[in-house]
């Protein structure tokens, strides 16, 4: 059974949106990942993700073509980064979600690769919906929020909080379970964020257990000299598998969730 979208012939698009397949879509961008990571991390990482769980259900999944660029302005003293202005990004992957809204799937499921996407996905998602006038559900989440990815990975990291921010023990595992010959360990780092524990981040871990939950995202170069915000020294590629395991895991879970939800009927009470 056919399960990339951008395989498909036309009326095979039909037949998937009339089988009410939920329809998932890859969004990440380039940037710097240190020194010892591509620029396309955080597009391997998802879109392989996102390519491995609807391969596993096909008959209630379709994967679009993913959207590899995002916004990453804070990351452009970095060479290497590729960034779309916020307002552009978000009506762009709206577009695409009420494209695939028009065609008639009614379930859409935006999986994000990179940590400044998340607040512009989850605006796209809410806007497809309003789009639809509630017509369609359209629901976003990063990658290492998924419930058997955060399980998994909290148990397996050997990294303190902030050890898998950026570019550290997570995505560096995770990429040398991918693409090992692309990944050289011999330049990997521990470089943690010099800001208060309020504001620091840990993909994994969240919030700073002596911080609260705020949001600020100053330039990249003002945190870190080498791009890695992490202990990409603590990575290797046997906890990379079992991470990538536990994501496609999860993956898998949410969509037959989202699958499953009940499509609430709109009620104005004007």
């Amino acid at each position: 059974m056919k399960y990339r979208y951008a395989e498909m012939i036309w009326y095979e698009v039909k037949e998937a949106a009339d089988q009410g397949r939920v329809a998932v879509l890859p969004v990440a961008t380039y940037e710097d990942h240190g020194p010892h990571l591509p620029v396309d991390t955080d597009v391997v990482l998802c879109t392989e993700i996102c390519e491995r769980a609807v391969a596993r259900v096909p008959e209630i999944a379709v994967l679009a073509p993913p959207v590899p660029h995002g916004y990453s302005p804070h990351h452009m003293d970095f060479h290497g980064t590729l960034t779309i202005t916020w307002d552009t990004f978000i009506r762009y992957v709206k577009d695409i979600c009420c494209s695939l809204a028009h065609h008639g799937f009614e379930r859409i499921l935006i999986v994000n690769g990179h940590g400044s996407n998340a607040s512009p996905m989850d605006m796209a998602a809410r806007l497809s919906i309003l789009d639809q006038e509630g017509r369609i559900l359209c629901a976003s989440v990063n990658h290492w929020d998924l419930r058997q990815a955060k399980e998994v990975g909290n148990e397996l990291r050997e990294s303190d909080h902030g050890g898998t921010s950026h570019a550290g023990e997570y995505e560096t595992s995770l990429y040398l379970a991918l693409k090992p010959d692309l990944v050289d360990m011999s330049k990997a780092v521990d470089e943690r964020s010099p800001l208060a524990p309020s504001f620091r981040t840990d993909l994994l871990a969240g919030t700073h257990p002596q911080g609260s939950g705020a949001r600020m995202v100053p330039y990249w170069s003002v945190q870190t000299a080498s791009g890695v915000m992490g202990d990409a020294t603590r990575a290797t590629k046997e906890k990379g598998e079992r991470f990538l395991e536990a994501a496609i895991c999860g993956l898998v879970e949410l969509v037959r969730e989202l699958k499953g939800q009940e499509i609430l009927p709109r009620r104005d009470q004007h």
